[in-house]
């Protein structure tokens, strides 16, 4: 699939209870630093359960590109044997990451630690959204850019031939900022430092810790972290199975939370506790989600979860919570939906600059199906009737949440919801459509 191809739009219909069991894919945020830090690992790392949707697969060709050795051994199974920390070879075309602004944003830290030069590119959505907060710390350590307006892609990205450590505050709760200058200061002397005031998904600092880094994570403030990286460490290859990803759960989540009769088991769903805020609001709202066989790997836990349709109710979600769920608001929006009573969703902004403004979308997605939704500065008000009329047609904006938001939506709506394009679904959750009709749901 390219994103050249004609629009696939799709249409989601009632149906009656969902049911069965389903891993939903790899988890993207671990996929994506299993192989970027396989690359930078000294001899070879196993991966299992690797997501295998567009993004990770642009990432694991970057890594290629920059000399690492990355094989694909099986179903979900790849190889990794690296180059070193600092040991990234000159890449001899541009690399392009499509959709994905995880691949791209980390892979720039970890070539900013490298003496070579790069071009970043990706798609039209890609292309749009703002780079220089990345940026920004990583010139500060010696990189070079040569960029468009807003550090805006294409770009050139001149690598540190001798990097610096640095002490950087980030301006807003943001993994891939954090993780940029994390993986920069890999190659660089003494300690690398970054300070959060609000807490973001802490995945590289557990994989660091995994391939054998030494770093260190201390509370800072009330909600914030001090995240300390001694540089020029010699990384290890390590095994890495990637837990199921709790932004894809969501979907069938919600989906059988809102849909009368379900009782759906989702295994090896990933509990880090920064990922999960979604599942803490919904239970909140009332829902039935239930956890067993919780175990690890990589520093990730993981669970099984049994998910029942439930009666949910209004509820106000906290700014705090925002960085632990910010992929999971536009599903919630549909949770909300259904539920009886008003939902506020504060502190939102991070949504403006996703695969499209989220935001706006969210409560487009909502009005054209016959919720009532208001957007007041950066949160999101929806009022909830126990119902959503239907009948919409959602435009996707090139953006796979929002397709798949909108036929979990359909799922129970009184009238059939439709989307404009499903195409883009498979940048995250390729079989997400098979997986919802083995399940029950109506599609066509």
């Amino acid at each position: 699939m390219t994103h050249s191809d004609q629009p696939r739009p799709l249409q989601s219909r009632a149906s009656g209870p969902l049911t069965g069991k389903v891993r939903v894919p790899g988890d993207k945020s671990i996929s994506h630093r299993a192989l970027i830090l396989g690359a930078l690992a000294v001899g070879e790392t196993r991966i299992s359960g690797l997501l295998e949707g567009e993004d990770v697969l642009n990432t694991a060709k970057s890594m290629q590109a920059l000399g690492a050795r990355v094989q694909r051994t099986g179903d979900f199974a790849w190889t990794v044997n690296g180059v070193g920390v600092g040991g990234f070879a000159q890449p001899k075309a541009p690399l392009d990451f499509g959709n994905s602004g995880t691949g791209c944003r980390l892979v720039m830290g970890a070539v900013a630690g490298c003496p070579i030069s790069a071009v970043f590119d990706g798609d039209a959505s890609l292309r749009s959204r703002p780079m220089r907060r990345i940026l920004d710390p990583l010139e500060k350590m010696g990189a070079r850019v040569t960029a468009g307006e807003g550090g805006r892609l294409p770009l050139t990205l001149q690598g540190a031939r001798d990097p610096l450590p640095i002490t950087y505050q980030t301006p807003v709760a943001s993994a891939q900022i954090k993780s940029a200058v994390l993986l920069a200061g890999l190659a660089a002397p003494g300690t690398t430092t970054v300070v959060e005031t609000e807490a973001s998904r802490d995945h590289t600092e557990l994989m660091l810790r995994h391939f054998g880094a030494d770093i260190t994570s201390v509370q800072e403030g009330r909600h914030g972290r001090r995240i300390t990286l001694v540089g020029q460490p010699e990384l290890h290859g390590a095994n890495v199975a990637v837990p199921a990803d709790p932004s894809s759960a969501a979907f069938p989540i919600v989906a059988a939370l809102i849909v009368e009769g379900s009782d759906v088991v989702l295994s090896d769903v990933m509990t880090n506790p920064l990922r999960t805020g979604l599942f803490t609001t919904l239970r909140e709202m009332g829902a039935s989600i239930e956890e067993s066989e919780v175990r690890g790997d990589a520093g990730e836990p993981m669970a099984r979860l049994r998910v029942r349709a439930s009666k949910l109710r209004g509820v106000e979600v906290p700014p705090e919570r925002a960085p632990s769920m910010i992929d999971e608001y536009l599903v919630l929006a549909v949770a909300a939906s259904f539920a009886e009573g008003t939902t506020i969703m504060r502190g939102l902004q991070e949504l403006r600059v996703k695969e499209s403004d989220r935001l706006e979308a969210t409560a487009a997605m909502l009005r054209v199906n016959g919720v009532t939704v208001e957007v007041s500065g950066d949160d999101l008000i929806v009022e909830g009737r126990g119902h959503v009329p239907g009948g919409g047609t959602v435009a996707t904006h090139m953006d796979h949440r929002i397709a798949m938001s909108a036929l979990v939506m359909g799922c129970a709506s009184d009238q059939p919801v439709s989307v404009d394009d499903t195409a883009f679904i498979a940048t995250s959750f390729p079989d997400f459509i098979p997986m919802m009709r083995s399940l029950g749901a109506d599609f066509s």
